[in-house]
């Protein structure tokens, strides 16, 4: 008899612990409902209360009714502006769980909130400036091996457009049409993912370097070839009286005399060569603006944009500078 009275009360103490269990889970959610349906009605202080009243589990028990509590009271806070009880409400979570990452940058980003706003551009400074500084290394790399293709590209455009043979004059015509008539992101689109099917593949700075170098090259071919036929006529006959043949009195006579008058728009072009590298991240290139997107994705800080802006100014604003150097020695200007 004494037998089954223990298993009976055995079996009733089992019962009202695993309903003290499931009242636990039932009140858990039931609390949670209710601070849920106090935000969605503004009461966030309501709600607050509500979430104080889930509490710490016990030692090696589920933790993330806790968690997850504890964070939304924290954001709320946050919301309200207390970023002190923001704190607080995020440190019971990292008390008991300190490799929690999402309270861990939580914190940190609630504490750079309370930093000055000149101390907060600095630390964001700090943080972007290696990776956009890195991403300006590529975009000067594409500028300067765009300007050492280029111009050579655009003064072999030109000399053939201007040739006397029908052939080759013609395929200066086609290069110029196509590459001025079609955007330079459709080109590079074509060289590093349109090229593959035709068994060619090209790693991005090579895709980079071609497609620009010959976008540029059909523009400078223009601008040279201009520059070239407005040298007055008399200046090639001359040369041939005096026993020049045609490529001589290029060299010599024609083209020196067109410096003066190529330095502005060949200028204008390598300028916004510097804004245009920016179209090199749709190929897997990380330069400046890719950096710049980047970080800007990743953390939502419009800092890393204008820090992108103000490299992109720096950039243009020495080139502007070198140019006008040239200019002046080259006796754009009259020296009065």
């Amino acid at each position: 008899m004494k037998y089954f009275v223990s298993r009976a009360l055995a079996a009733l103490l089992f019962l009202s612990m695993l309903t003290g269990i499931c009242q636990a889970e039932v009140n858990y959610d039931a609390l949670s409902r209710k601070a849920s349906d106090l935000m969605a009605m503004g009461d966030l202080p309501g709600a607050v209360e509500i979430l104080k009243q889930i509490p710490a589990p016990e030692r090696n028990a589920d933790g993330s009714a806790f968690v997850a509590s504890r964070m939304q009271m924290a954001r709320i806070y946050a919301s309200l502006e207390e970023a002190d009880n923001a704190l607080a409400a995020n440190q019971e979570i990292l008390a008991l769980y300190p490799d929690n990452s999402e309270a861990r940058n939580f914190a940190a980003a609630l504490k750079q909130q309370q930093m000055p706003r000149w101390r907060s551009v600095l630390a964001d400074c700090r943080r972007f400036l290696p990776s956009l500084l890195k991403g300006a290394t590529m975009t000067l790399l594409l500028v300067f091996c765009t300007m050492l293709v280029s111009p050579l590209g655009g003064l072999l455009i030109a000399l053939g457009r201007i040739s006397t043979l029908k052939p080759v004059s013609a395929l200066c015509w086609f290069i110029i049409w196509f590459f001025r008539g079609t955007p330079l992101l459709l080109q590079l689109f074509f060289i590093y993912y349109g090229l593959p099917a035709f068994g060619v593949t090209l790693p991005p700075l090579t895709a980079a370097v071609i497609g620009l170098g010959l976008n540029y090259s059909a523009y400078l071919g223009e601008i040279i070839r201009g520059a070239i036929q407005s040298i007055d006529h008399g200046q090639m006959e001359a040369a041939k009286a005096i026993g020049m043949t045609y490529g001589q009195a290029m060299r010599r006579v024609i083209i020196p005399q067109t410096y003066k008058r190529l330095m502005p728009p060949v200028g204008n072009e390598f300028i916004a060569l510097i804004k245009d590298t920016a179209l090199v991240s749709t190929i897997a290139m990380v330069e400046l603006m890719r950096s710049a997107d980047q970080l800007f994705n990743t953390y939502f800080n419009i800092t890393a944009l204008a820090l992108a802006a103000c490299i992109y100014l720096l950039l243009t604003s020495i080139f502007t500078f070198m140019f006008e150097k040239i200019e002046y020695r080259a006796g754009i200007y009259e020296r009065r």
